[in-house]
Parts: structure tokens; C-alpha cells; sequence
């Protein structure tokens, strides 16, 4: 059995690990080298959602009501998935305005309200605080379990003192690490590094814990999937459980609880800190978008393995504990030890982040705004109040702590875990809608928006949060069964007579209803003020580029006054950083005017460290004038845009003239090379053409000069001017026959014929010949028949020349041509090969030229034999015959004989009808 000693030094070993994570997080920082500059540590730092709730609650859900646990994850998926869309425009809105929370946030949007932030602050507080105390719930219960398993826990919370409760402890540990880490800065805007590495490694832990006991579950309690799903089925109650029916309240509970899940998810305290507030470059969400969801669906693969396995192994247990007594079961001591230190983690990590962003909200939105109000304090007299304000953010982390584990030590009994989380969602989804709507409705006001969550936030109290003061026994059972008062109508789970099954969604419902619809009606007939107007046109424009630069102020002061101010509330060395950019030498520096830049830079850092509201407040109490209205900033705003417009215009211009240049020299080197063709056709052309003339001419004059030379010779010089005119004749046909087929004027008489005749005749035609030369020439003819459409006479003059060719190149020994006529998919072949030297693979392009002619190059035993005699443009003549029927012509290495293969390949015949 685990001792209690080992259990505490294990727990708080971990938590000490944590502090090393970040203070090594923050000493990174430091030195410019960020732990949390990645998408993946952003995608596990949102995890902080995956609570004790997720490590134990979605066991003790699956086991009551099936698959239904998967809307509280399918909810933060379609969230993720808009995350381009929704979470980038709040990241680039948080980062132009310096916002440091939700509260804030919705503040900022609706005019800088001070009224509003502290209205979603303490809507905040009272909804968020029974989630903290899930959490310390579940390292209690997880380390009571763990440590008197087999039997169940005898002692309740409420009957422990608080010195021997470990959640008090744990409790009292994460206030120190939060102040430590979570308020180093006063600027709460700035990233807490230190702590986002931390929880992006708890995460981690709490990922493998569960996987971990997830596999223990399937492949050694039983012997795989198979196994564990056929033991539950059967059972028929636990069977049940895996159908839909199962789902409280049918499809409209399917329904409320994934709007629940989504809304939450962007509303809750802490997922906005770690979206908006710790984003650190908003293409990570790009990424995190799908890797968020995959973590999800890793993190859920086994809730419903373990689920089965405790209803069909321990069905006496607590659900929400199968994932430490089913290990505990079996006799093990380190895998228990390791799921209740994923469950810490899990309770842990939301805590830290929790606090974080309520103390924010609390010291922000709630104290600072009595503390400037109140005139006993004298705090115009103080020069410095920077630590004054870190203090009191600290003294809210502790107070907040205390009132979580006083909810947990109070009513946290009543309560499952998942009822407690339920309960929390409700009350974070009534920020949605001035959350959402002040995003894409410019007509949104700050009355609607203040109506509308304080009536969301009644009926969630009367429907969710009085119901279980009333199961804790605080208020009388009759209130949830009979109504107040006895009125039926007015039961909290069936307002109105109207009982969906689930309380959540029916919660969900009524609270929604009246939220939205006094958000919209109050909207529309009311005025914005100009402050709420300029706000609007900036959240609604977030995305435009330029928006964040535009200057709202154009009111006067001087940089001493701002300087006194920020001083103040900042302290000397943050405020010599935002007046760094801004010196002149014109006049003494206290003297000098400050630009409405200046102006707005310096009301952005107060934002950052008190809050939009505070902020304005403070501004406001030394500049003289106002900010500017609605129409200036979107005169602002489209000169902006303009310009923008301009510059890609202009741009745009420049890559097409770029373009054009570029195919303008293209086109001239193109010329020049043609030039150059010409150039070269013509020199060639006159050099064949000259060779033949040349002979016939010495030998014409030689006759005319010797007419008395004997008989022999007259007839010898006669053969050779013959035959020079013959060469003449060929070349000359060959450059008409060149010159019509590029001019698309040769006149081909096409018409069906069978290739396989056709290449026996041209086969017959130079057979005699190939013999002559010792040739050895090979036909091989896999076809009876081959139906084509071509010109008989231009096709055999093709093959004859390919035929001639090969006999040029064959091997001086041995020579042999081998022609092969087949068929290749739907197209016939005929390759004609020689045992030759071959062609080299970046010749069998070139050898298609006009006048391009190989060497024969030699061997040991032969002599070098130069070019073989021709025009050098049968190959082009050939190509261009065989292209204009449709075919095609190249050159390749041969594999049957190792020299050059000419392959011809012919389309067949259409079939007719």
C-alpha cells in the first residue's frame, strides 16, 4: 500500500518541478531565447482546458450518460476550427489595445465602460470560483482514494480541518508559484513565459497519465478491445450506456451541451488567457487549429474503455474515480501514483491559469476603480504606486484561492465533478454574446451589452447556481421540486413549464434568451456614445491593416504630465520606455507637447497593467480635449487603407513591368538565336550545296580541256558528275521537302493502309542493299495486321531512311539492324536498332536537327571514320513527316543489340462504324 509520506513527497516534488519549468521558462525569456515562440507549446498551453474534469469527471460522465461526454470536446473542435476567423481578430485586437482579460476586453469594446469590466469581473468570480474548487475537490478525493483503497473514504472534507487537507496545501503551493511567475510583471499584458512552458508540460503528463491507464485498462485487465466490449455487452445496463439514448435530454440536449461547450471555450477566464493574452504570434493559431482537436481526440481515445471496465470490474465504485481504483485493483503502486500525478497536473495547471486571469480582472476591474475613486487614500500625493499595485494582484491571488477552497470545503460534496464544471460553463457562456456580437455588430451598445449579462447572470444563478445551494442543504429541497413559493412555473429546472431533460441546456436556454435578446433590443434603440463608436469601428475593423496605428486622441497635455502620470502607476523604468521614441530637442522635455501618438502609446501601457477603464479614467485626469470621434478615426482609418491600396497597386505594376522586361528579353535572346540558326542553316546549305557543284564543275572542265582522254576515263568522270548531280537533286528535294513541312505546305495523300505490308515492302526495298554492305538485318513482326491512316510513300520513305541510318552506325564488325514492329497500349511501334556505338542521352534530341551529323567515332583496330555521308536532314524530314500523321519520333538507347533504337509510333486507324 502507498504511504501518505510517499504520496506528499511525490505531489510536492511535482509542484517543485513546475517552479524549475518556469524560472528555467523565464530565465530563457531573459535572454531572448523563448520557450513558448512555437505553435506546438501554444496548442498544449490551450489544453489547460483538458481540467481534473477531463482526467476524471469524462469517466464518471461516460459511465452515466454514455457518449454525451464528447460534446464538452467537440465544442472546443469547432471552436478551433474558426480560430482564423474568431481568435485571430481578438489576438490582433488584444495586442493594438493592450488587453489584459475578458473583462477588459468586453470593456474596451463597449466604450471602455468601467461599469461593464467590473460587471464581467464579478460575474467571473462567482461563476469561475466553483471550478477552481473541482479542482481542489479532485486532489482530494484522488489522494484519499489512492491512499485508503480498498475501503472508501469515511472522512468527508467538511469534517477534516483545513490543516490536514492536502487541497488546502496544494492551494496555499500554487498561490506562491501564481505570485512568483504570474505577477512578476505589472504590465499583465506582458506573457508570462515561465508559466505558459510550465502548463504546456503539464499537458504533457497529464496526456501520457491517462493514455497510460487507458491501455493498462484494454490490454491487461482484459485481452484487448474485443474482449472488454463483448464482458459489457454482456451486461445490458452497461451496454446501454454506450447508445444515444443514453444523452440527457435527447437532441436538444446534444444541442445545448455542444453550443455550451463552444461558447465556454472562448468565454471561460482562463482559455482567454492563453488564446488572446499569452499568444505570442497569431499564425500559431493556424496550427493549433488542428492540433488542439487532435489532442483532444487523444486524450478521450480511452474515457470510454475505462468507463466499461469500472462498470463491468468495480460497478460498485465511484465513477469519477475508475481511473485509480481500476489500477489499484489489479495490486499496482506506481501506475496509481502516476494517474493521481496526471490528475494533479490537470487540477493544478487550470488553477494556475484561473487565478492568473481573475486576479487580473479583480485587482483591474474591481479594486483600482474604488482605489482612484477614493480621496481618503491620497494616491495623487504618492509618486510611485507600481509595487502598491503588484501587491494588491498578489493579495487577489490569495483571496481568490481561499474563496475556491471554501466553496470546495462548503458545498463541493454536493456535486459531482462534471456538474461543478457544468455549472461554470454556463456562467463563462453569458460573455458570448457581447463577446461575439461586439466582433461583427457595429450598433451593439454598452446598455444592451450591461442588460443583457445582468439577466443572463440572474437566470443562471436561479436555475443552476440557487439548485445546488439548495442539494448542499443551504436552501430548503422544495425550492428545485415545488418552485418558490409553491409556483410551479417557476421550478428551476422546468421554467415555465418547460422541462428539457438536461438542466444545463435548459439553463443554457433561458439564460441566452433573455442575454441576447435585451443585448439586440436595448442596442437598437439606444445611442452609442462616440468613445463606444470609435471602439466598434476598431474591433469590427481589427483585421484591416493600419487599424492599430491610428492615433484616438487629439487632445493636449505635455510629456512632464504624462511622465508624472506613468511614473505613478508604472514606476520610472517602464515609463522611460514608452517615452523613449518620443524625445526632441526643441524644448526642455516637460515643457514639450505631446503628439496624440504619444498620447495613445501611453494610455495603451496604463491599459496593460490597470486595465482599458482605469486607464481612459487616468488619461483623461491630464489631457485636456477629447478623444477623437468616430469619423475621424475612419478618415484615419481609410487614408490607411488608401494608401495600402496605392502601395499594392504599385506594386502590383511593378511586377507586371518586371514581367514584360522579362519576356521582352526572353523574346530577344530568342531572335538572336534564331538569327544564329539562320545564320548557320544558310552556311550549311551552301556548304552541301557547294560540295556536289564543286565536282561537277572540276570534272565538266577537265572533259572540256582533255577532249582526247581514252574512253575509261571519260566514262569514270562521266559516273561521278552523274552521281554528284543526283546528290545535288537529293538535297535540294530534301530543303523543299524541309521548307514545306515547316511551312505546313507539304501535300500528304493520307488514306487506311496496313503497316505491316508497309514494312515489308520498305524492308524488301533495302534488303538487297543491307546485304551488299555484310549487313545482317533482322525482322521481327509481332502483328498480323496493323490498320493505320498515312501516306504509303512518305511512310516508306520514313522507314528507308531510319533503315539507312542504322546501317551507317551498325558496328564495323559484325554490323546488324534489326527492325521490330509491335503494338504499345493503344499505338503501333516500329524501333529500328543497330549494334552500333550508340547515341549519347544528351544527343538523342540534338540528332533531329537540320545538319546536325554524329561522328563515327573509332575503335583500336579501325581508323576514325568521320561523318557518314548524307545531308544531315533525313531525321528532321522523318520527324516532321511522322508528327504531321499524328505520330511521333525519338531516339533512344537500344536493348536488344546496344546501339541506337529509332522508334516511330503511329495512332491506329479510327474503327468504323
Amino acid at each position: 500500500m502507498i504511504g501518505n509520506a510517499f504520496v506528499l513527497v511525490t505531489a510536492f516534488g511535482y509542484l517543485a518541478l513546475l517552479f524549475v519549468i518556469a524560472a528555467w521558462g523565464d530565465r530563457r525569456a531573459g535572454q531572448g531565447r523563448s520557450l513558448i515562440g512555437s505553435a506546438n507549446v501554444y496548442a498544449l498551453s490551450i489544453a489547460v482546458y483538458c481540467t481534473a474534469w477531463t482526467f476524471y469527471g469524462s469517466v464518471g460522465r461516460a459511465s452515466q450518460f454514455g457518449p454525451s461526454f464528447l460534446l464538452i470536446y467537440l465544442g472546443p473542435t469547432l471552436a478551433m476550427f474558426t480560430g482564423p476567423l474568431i481568435i485571430r481578430k481578438m489576438v490582433r485586437i488584444a495586442r493594438a489595445q493592450r488587453i489584459t482579460s475578458i473583462a477588459d476586453f468586453i470593456s474596451a469594446r463597449y466604450g471602455k465602460s468601467g461599469f461593464l469590466g467590473a460587471l464581467v469581473a464579478l460575474i467571473a468570480l462567482i461563476g469561475v470560483t466553483p471550478y477552481i474548487a473541482l479542482q481542489l475537490k479532485a486532489i482530494t478525493l484522488s489522494q484519499a482514494v489512492l491512499l485508503s483503497y480498498p475501503n472508501s473514504p469515511t472522512q468527508s472534507i467538511a469534517e477534516e480541518s483545513f490543516l490536514t487537507d492536502k487541497s488546502f496545501w496544494v492551494a496555499l503551493v500554487l498561490a506562491v508559484f501564481i505570485i512568483l511567475f504570474g505577477t512578476r510583471h505589472l504590465d499583465a499584458s506582458e506573457r508570462h513565459e515561465g508559466m505558459v512552458a510550465a502548463i504546456a508540460f503539464e499537458s504533457l503528463v497529464k496526456l501520457f497519465a491517462f493514455v497510460a491507464v487507458g491501455i493498462f485498462c484494454v490490454f491487461v485487465l482484459f485481452q484487448g478491445p474485443s474482449d472488454l466490449f463483448a464482458q459489457a455487452a454482456a451486461q445490458p445496463e452497461v451496454l446501454k450506456l454506450l447508445s444515444l439514448d443514453s444523452v440527457p435530454g435527447g437532441a436538444l440536449g446534444w444541442t445545448g451541451m455542444l453550443l455550451l461547450a463552444f461558447l465556454a471555450f472562448l468565454s471561460l477566464p482562463r482559455q482567454f488567457q492563453i488564446l488572446v493574452v499569452e499568444n505570442v504570434d497569431e499564425q500559431h493559431i493556424r496550427r493549433a487549429s488542428w492540433l488542439f482537436p487532435l489532442y483532444l481526440l487523444a486524450i478521450n481515445l480511452f474515457v470510454i474503455p475505462i468507463a466499461l471496465a469500472g462498470l463491468v470490474l468495480s460497478p460498485g465504485s465511484h465513477p469519477d474515480s475508475f481511473v485509480l481504483t481500476l489500477p489499484l485493483s489489479a495490486g499496482l503502486e506506481a501506475l496509481p501514483l502516476i494517474v493521481f500525478i496526471g490528475g494533479l497536473s490537470a487540477a493544478t495547471s487550470m488553477v494556475i491559469v484561473e487565478t492568473i486571469a481573475l486576479s487580473t480582472m479583480v485587482s483591474n476591474h474591481l479594486v483600482m476603480p474604488l482605489l482612484l475613486r477614493s480621496r481618503r487614500l491620497h494616491l495623487g500625493e504618492r509618486r510611485d504606486l507600481s509595487g502598491w499595485l503588484l501587491g494588491i494582484r498578489r493579495i487577489a491571488i490569495l483571496l481568490i484561492l481561499l474563496l475556491g477552497y471554501l466553496y470546495h470545503a462548503l458545498i463541493g460534496d454536493s456535486y459531482s465533478l462534471v456538474t461543478i464544471g457544468l455549472v461554470s460553463f454556463a456562467a463563462a457562456a453569458q460573455f458570448a454574446p457581447s463577446l461575439l456580437l461586439g466582433l461583427y455588430w457595429r450598433s451593439a451598445n454598452h446598455a444592451g451589452a450591461s442588460l443583457g449579462l445582468i439577466a443572463g447572470f440572474c437566470v443562471w444563478v436561479y436555475t443552476l447556481l440557487l439548485p445546488g445551494f439548495a442539494q448542499s442543504g443551504w436552501l430548503a429541497a422544495s425550492f428545485v421540486v415545488q418552485g418558490p413559493w409553491g409556483i410551479d412555473w417557476l421550478r428551476p429546472y422546468a421554467l415555465f413549464g418547460i422541462e428539457l431533460g438536461d438542466i444545463y441546456s435548459h439553463s443554457l436556454l433561458w439564460s441566452l434568451l433573455v442575454n441576447v435578446g435585451l443585448l439586440i433590443g436595448v442596442s437598437l434603440f439606444t445611442r452609442q456614445s462616440r468613445l463606444e463608436q470609435t471602439q466598434a469601428a476598431l474591433f469590427i475593423g481589427a483585421l484591416r491593416v493600419g487599424f492599430e496605428h491610428a492615433p484616438l486622441w487629439q487632445g493636449q497635455t505635455t510629456r512632464g504630465e504624462l511622465r508624472r502620470l506613468l511614473t505613478r502607476y508604472l514606476g520610472a523604468a517602464a515609463t522611460s520606455r514608452v517615452l523613449l521614441d518620443f524625445q526632441t530637442d526643441e524644448l526642455p522635455p516637460s515643457d514639450q507637447p505631446a503628439s496624440p501618438e504619444l498620447i495613445a502609446r501611453a494610455e495603451r501601457a496604463l491599459a496593460g497593467a490597470l486595465g482599458n477603464a482605469s486607464a481612459r479614467v487616468l488619461i483623461n485626469s491630464v489631457v485636456r480635449g477629447e478623444a477623437l470621434d468616430l469619423e475621424a478615426v475612419l478618415s484615419i482609418l481609410d487614408t490607411t487603407s488608401q494608401t495600402l491600396e496605392y502601395n499594392r497597386r504599385l506594386k502590383q505594376k511593378s511586377d507586371e513591368l518586371a514581367r514584360i522586361g522579362e519576356e521582352l528579353r526572353s523574346a530577344n535572346e530568342r531572335l538572336m538565336e534564331l538569327d544564329r540558326l539562320k545564320d548557320e542553316f544558310v552556311a550549311m546549305v551552301s556548304h552541301e550545296l557547294r560540295t556536289p557543284l564543286t565536282s561537277i564543275r572540276a570534272f565538266a572542265e577537265i572533259l572540256k580541256e582533255n577532249p582526247n582522254l581514252d574512253e575509261a576515263k571519260q566514262a569514270h568522270f562521266l559516273d561521278v558528275v552523274v552521281r554528284e548531280s543526283q546528290r545535288l537533286s537529293r538535297l535540294i528535294e530534301d530543303i523543299l521537302d524541309l521548307a514545306r513541312l515547316e511551312s505546313g505546305r507539304m501535300a500528304l495523300n493520307p488514306r487506311p493502309l496496313d503497316l505491316v505490308e508497309l514494312v515489308r515492302h520498305g524492308v524488301a526495298a533495302v534488303e538487297k542493299v543491307q546485304q551488299q554492305r555484310g549487313i545482317s538485318l533482322e525482322v521481327d513482326i509481332e502483328l498480323e495486321k496493323a490498320p493505320i491512316v498515312g501516306d504509303p510513300d512518305r511512310l516508306e520513305q520514313v522507314l528507308i531512311n531510319l533503315l539507312d541510318n542504322a546501317s551507317k552506325f551498325a558496328a564495323d564488325e559484325t554490323p546488324r539492324v534489326r527492325l521490330h514492329l509491335y503494338r504499345h497500349k493503344d499505338r503501333y511501334r516500329v524501333a529500328v536498332e543497330d549494334n552500333g556505338q550508340g547515341v549519347p542521352e544528351e544527343e538523342q534530341d540534338r540528332v533531329f536537327e537540320k545538319f546536325h551529323q554524329l561522328e563515327r567515332h573509332s575503335s583500336e583496330q579501325n581508323p576514325p571514320r568521320g561523318r557518314p555521308k548524307g545531308s544531315g536532314l533525313g531525321l528532321a524530314i522523318s520527324r516532321g513527316i511522322v508528327a504531321h500523321l499524328g505520330g511521333q519520333l525519338w531516339c533512344e538507347s537500344s536493348r536488344q543489340l546496344g546501339g541506337a533504337s529509332m522508334v516511330v509510333e503511329l495512332p491506329p486507324a479510327p474503327q468504323t462504324p
